[in-house]
């Protein structure tokens, strides 16, 4: 039995942040009805990020839609609204992501619904909060990375703003309401009642910075320095950072410089006995650093410092990591057979309780596959 089995969640939301919420508690056991549109479904169906698709949806879609079923309810249609609000009526979750306002105007908003179903527990992500002068900017990945300084941190010091390779706030606000649904369900098993679970992404993101925002506040508003060479975090000295070897790649965390440079056999770096150097010329030591570590391999490097217990490592491709036997007995991938015959690998859910690896063999549904099988179930 998984964890979750036997609680039942409405996901009404589109995209990647409270789909890939709704997706953790499905891995866990939850049973999820996704509330989609009859015309297209969710929005993320036709969001390709390749050129890929499965049986006419993106990769993306399948890959955070996997054990889920699909009901087809156009919410501004009266009948459509009262099959769904028979539906609410036995859910424990409901999730959604609609910009501010429009849940309130179809009357399916937390103060609509809370007194009718007091143990609903009523779950949302915004952009950028409810309120506020931000409140109806698009809540969108790559604008919340740039307006949350995130986008500033990232790259070395005369290069422009650097967003991630990977839609960061989505993931996070994601990850932080089902933290909140969970934490509300709990709190239900206690006092009867469900509650309001609210998270924006501006907000996931500015938590996500927690340990370089709570620097900067408390050290008189000073603002952290990039590294102009080989930048990794601009609040820490040398090394740490990724540097080119003669083959390749080696990544260096913190540590000391002058013990560096004895196992590196490189006397420069010897001379910056002082820890506080280590920040203050940050820039020269990489750069010296960097123009020893171009004359051998990754290999040869590593065979110095990781015996002398000095944190390091290979900078891998994904084929790389996904060839070698430390990914292998993390066991991470997943066959998913789809709806027509496809096969979708995708990760797993990275949750283990007791011991046990959550996979699933339950594919994306198509867009109101469910439909006349839930209504049996729910309408009375």
């Amino acid at each position: 039995m998984r964890p979750l089995e036997g609680l039942l969640v409405l996901d009404f939301s589109q995209f990647l942040a409270g789909p890939s919420a709704a997706l953790r508690l499905a891995d866990l056991g939850a049973r999820v009805i996704k509330i989609e549109r009859p015309d297209g479904g969710d929005l993320c169906r036709r969001l390709y990020i390749s050129n890929l698709e499965l049986e006419g949806d993106s990769t993306l879609f399948h890959s955070i839609n996997r054990n889920k079923e699909s009901f087809a309810a156009d919410l501004k249609d009266s009948e459509d609204r009262g099959r769904v609000l028979a539906m609410v009526a036995r859910a424990d979750v409901m999730i959604q992501n609609f910009r501010p306002g429009v849940m309130e105007r179809l009357g399916l908003n937390y103060r609509s619904l809370e007194e009718r179903f007091p143990r609903l527990v009523y779950a949302e992500i915004t952009g950028y909060g409810a309120a506020g002068p931000w409140r109806n900017k698009p809540g969108q990945d790559l604008l919340v990375q740039a307006l949350s300084g995130l986008a500033w941190l990232n790259g070395n010091g005369d290069q422009p703003p650097t967003p991630f390779g990977l839609a960061v706030a989505d993931m996070f606000a994601g990850a932080h309401l089902a933290q909140g649904i969970l934490a509300a369900l709990v709190r239900r098993g206690i006092t009867g009642r469900g509650g309001l679970v609210e998270v924006s992404l501006l907000e996931s993101v500015l938590d996500f910075q927690f340990e370089v925002l709570t620097t900067h506040l408390n050290d008189g508003g000073k603002l952290p320095e990039r590294s102009h060479v080989h930048n990794a975090h601009a609040y820490l000295g040398a090394p740490y950072g990724i540097y080119r070897t003669a083959n390749g790649y080696i990544a260096l965390a913190m540590g000391s410089v002058t013990e560096l440079g004895k196992l590196a056999g490189c006397p420069a770096l010897e001379e910056y006995r002082d820890p506080q150097s280590w920040f203050t010329e940050r820039d020269q030591i990489k750069q010296t650093l960097a123009s020893h570590l171009a004359t051998r391999s990754t290999a040869d490097w590593l065979s110095r410092l990781e015996p002398a217990g000095y944190w390091c490592s290979d900078v891998l491709t994904w084929p790389e990591l996904m060839g070698g036997e430390p990914f292998q007995a993390l066991d991470m991938v997943q066959e998913i057979p789809c709806r027509g015959g496809s096969v979708l690998l995708t990760t797993r859910c990275p949750i283990r309780i007791d011991g046990e690896i959550y996979k699933s063999r339950k594919p994306a549904p198509a867009v109101g596959e469910h439909t006349a099988q839930i209504l049996r179930e729910f309408q009375p």
